[in-house]
């Protein structure tokens, strides 16, 4: 049989591979990350400020149309990274989904995204500052050499360089527990910002996000089994253990 024919046949019988659902639990923050499907600039180009600026705006009226409340945020030339808790299942696909057409509109054509933004969830008092300062420390990673003065980034904010936050950014209270002051909890972050994350806390993120899973102790993970809209972290790899028969009489 001809090359092609099998192709064809193939592809009659190919069945998608199932795609997770989305993870939420009421009140729980979430860290986003949403890739562009091409990027908005070269890396050896300025990015495109205008462009970016206009996101910043969309991203704001966004989250204040679909109450989410967002603590932490970067744009960049290859994706969205959001820190945010929404009062819904429903906020953050939506508020995902507002950004891609707003930018299709600017675009002109072609996919905005490289398939579905990837979440987890997080134990506050645990993994919210991680997830802060991965996120925010990510415009290094791209070669701005000051992560604090990236324009696109909630991290001026937090750290007291930017005077004025936007108002639609919302501190998390475990951001508030870096300080009794605003100029306590600036100093601590931004202390806590630039030593950075260790290279474990870095993967166990990396991994998180990548899986879509939760991320903290292993009692919040296993509350968490009672509220999630799904099962929240991997199953084991392999058969189940099979259990020994009991024993026979005699």
């Amino acid at each position: 049989m001809p090359t092609g024919s099998l192709v064809s046949i193939r592809s009659l019988f190919s069945v998608p591979m199932a795609r997770l659902p989305r993870l939420y639990a009421p009140g729980l923050p979430q860290l986003v990350q949403a890739s562009f499907a091409e990027p908005l600039a070269q890396p050896d180009q300025p990015a495109p400020a205008a462009l970016l600026n206009d996101l910043t705006a969309w991203l704001g009226a966004a989250a204040t149309r679909h109450r989410v409340s967002v603590h932490g945020w970067v744009l960049s030339i290859d994706r969205v990274v959001l820190l945010a808790t929404p009062v819904d299942e429903e906020g953050l696909p939506r508020l995902m989904q507002t950004l891609g057409r707003n930018l299709a509109s600017r675009q002109r054509g072609g996919r905005i995204f490289a398939g579905r933004y990837r979440s987890a969830l997080l134990e506050p008092g645990q993994w919210v500052l991680p997830a802060l300062v991965w996120l925010e420390s990510l415009p290094g990673q791209s070669g701005s050499p000051d992560i604090e003065a990236w324009p696109w980034s909630s991290a001026a904010s937090h750290t007291g360089l930017l005077g004025s936050p936007p108002s639609w950014l919302v501190d998390h209270a475990d951001y508030w527990s870096c300080g009794n002051t605003p100029f306590d909890r600036q100093a601590n972050y931004r202390r806590r910002l630039h030593e950075g994350l260790s290279r474990e806390q870095s993967e166990r993120i990396r991994a998180t996000l990548s899986g879509q899973w939760a991320l903290g102790s292993p009692a919040f993970l296993e509350k968490l089994t009672h509220t999630a809209s799904r099962r929240v972290s991997p199953g084991q790899r392999g058969r189940p253990r099979k259990q020994p028969l009991p024993p026979t009489e005699a």
